[in-house]
């Protein structure tokens, strides 16, 4: 009777550690970056873009995230918003970098509608359970002094509400030189990547460790 039980017990424990749930063993995360061109690679050749880099610096730093590069060149925050749902119900992702607003600030829409499509970003990807990054974006002076300033505070105003983090200018420390630009003066080169990614990180790091 005692070696039945025993081995009763043994085989419910073999087969309890074969049900388990894989994410039990291996609890990869998955980090969903919601983009335009800026972070699609447009103009560049492929994987030299800043979330390529970002996949690598994970594995060097050995940070265990699973990077899904959603962008598409031209995106809006409308766009986006409307993508997101199927995005967050296939890959669940833990952490959600928002670089979207550049088209809608090129295009001269009404900053309360992006700030309305950036709402809803920010608030289904943590109604979802993700934190979230938010990437600001500035505009060239040419579309006057008022509306650039105003664009610039969506970014910073809608972060505060979602108590989200927040990179304040994803081309900070290049942006006016044009020697790491394309020749459409708007997409940045291959040797610009490194900068973006490094404009990413200090904010972007504390999030992928928060937990670790």
């Amino acid at each position: 009777m005692k070696r039945r039980t025993w081995v009763t017990a043994l085989a419910g424990l073999v087969m309890g550690a074969a049900l388990a749930p894989a994410s039990s063993v291996a609890a990869t995360r998955t980090l969903l970056v919601l983009g335009d061109s800026l972070s699609a690679e447009y103009g560049l050749p492929r994987d030299s873009g800043w979330v390529k880099l970002l996949r690598d610096r994970l594995a060097e730093k050995k940070l265990d995230w699973n990077v899904v590069n959603a962008s598409i060149s031209g995106e809006t925050t409308a766009g986006g918003a409307s993508r997101l749902p199927k995005l967050l119900d296939e890959h669940k992702p833990r952490l959600v970098i928002v670089e979207l607003g550049a088209n809608d600030g090129l295009r001269g829409s009404p900053l309360d509608m992006t700030r309305r499509n950036l709402d809803t970003i920010i608030g289904a990807s943590q109604g979802a359970g993700a934190k979230v990054l938010l990437v600001g974006m500035q505009l060239p002076p040419n579309f006057g002094r008022g509306y650039t300033e105003r664009f610039a505070a969506v970014f910073e105003q809608t972060a505060q509400a979602h108590k989200a983090a927040l990179v304040p200018f994803l081309l900070d420390g290049f942006a006016a030189d044009a020697s790491f630009f394309q020749a459409d003066r708007i997409h940045p080169t291959v040797q610009a990547q490194p900068l973006i990614l490094d404009n990413v990180w200090p904010k972007l790091e504390p999030l992928l460790r928060a937990g670790h």
